[in-house]
C-alpha cells in the first residue's frame, strides 16, 4: 500500500514540475507573424527610399550641353561654303552683324528697313533709309540705287511692289561677296535680313538642318 502512495506521488510531482516548463517554452518563443511583419516593413523602406533616389534623379535639371561656337570658316571638299538655315551675316560698310535667314526658295537677298526715301543725287537715283527690326532701328543711310524691282505680293498677286537694289559688301565666314539687297520692311518677319540665291550661287552649299555653321565675325 506504502509503495502505491508513493508511486501515484512521483507521478503526481514529476507531472506538476513539468507543467510549467512547458509554458515557459511556449511563452519565450517568438510568433512567426511579429518576424515576417518586421522583414516586410525593412523591405518596404528600401523600396521607398530607390523610389525616392530614382525621383531626385529625374527631377534634377538635365545639364545643358555648352553650344560650342565655330572658330574658322566649315567648308566642303571642294572650298565652297557651309551654310545652315541661319547664318551671321556681316554688312562691311555698315559695321554691323545681322541674323539672317538663308532661304533657297528666293532670287534675290532683302533687308528690313523703315523710311525709305528716293532722291536724286547728279542726276542718279538715291535712297535713304533706315535698318529696323525687333523694335530697333539704327540711323539713317544713304546709297545709291543699283536698279529698281517689281515684286508680287503672295497677299495680292495682282498687285506689284516696286522696290530699290541696294549693293553692298558683306561676309559670311571668310569669303566676302559684293552682293544686292532689296530694301523692304521686314519688322514683321522673325528675320531682318534674308540671303537668295543670287548670294550663295557658285559659293556655298546649304544645310537646312544646321544653324550658325559660320564663326560670326568680329567687328573691330
Amino acid at each position: 500500500m506504502k509503495r502505491y502512495l508513493l508511486l501515484t506521488l512521483s507521478v503526481f510531482l514529476f507531472g506538476c514540475s513539468t507543467t510549467p516548463e512547458s509554458n515557459n517554452i511556449h511563452d519565450s518563443t517568438p510568433e512567426p507573424i511579429s518576424t515576417d511583419k518586421s522583414g516586410s516593413e525593412d523591405v518596404v523602406k528600401i523600396d521607398e527610399e530607390i523610389k525616392t533616389d530614382d525621383k531626385a534623379v529625374a527631377e534634377r535639371p538635365k545639364e545643358s550641353q555648352p553650344v560650342i561656337k565655330p572658330t574658322k570658316s566649315v567648308k566642303t571638299s571642294d572650298g565652297k561654303l557651309i551654310l545652315g538655315e541661319q547664318e551671321w551675316v556681316y554688312i562691311k560698310g555698315l559695321n554691323i552683324n545681322v541674323k539672317a535667314r538663308i532661304d533657297t526658295g528666293a532670287t534675290t537677298s532683302s533687308v528690313s528697313a523703315t523710311d525709305i526715301e528716293k532722291f536724286e543725287r547728279d542726276g542718279k537715283d538715291w535712297i535713304k533709309f533706315k535698318l529696323a527690326h525687333n523694335e530697333q532701328s539704327s540711323r539713317e543711310y544713304s546709297l545709291p540705287v543699283e536698279r529698281w524691282v517689281k515684286i508680287k505680293q503672295s497677299s495680292n498677286v495682282n498687285k506689284l511692289q516696286e522696290r530699290a537694289v541696294i549693293v553692298a559688301w558683306v561676309q559670311v565666314g571668310d569669303v566676302k561677296v559684293h552682293t544686292e539687297f532689296t530694301l523692304t520692311d521686314r519688322t514683321h518677319l522673325n528675320f531682318g535680313m534674308l540671303m537668295g540665291r543670287s548670294f550663295f550661287r557658285d559659293i556655298a552649299v546649304v544645310d537646312v538642318s544646321k544653324k550658325y555653321v559660320q564663326p560670326k565675325v568680329a567687328i573691330k
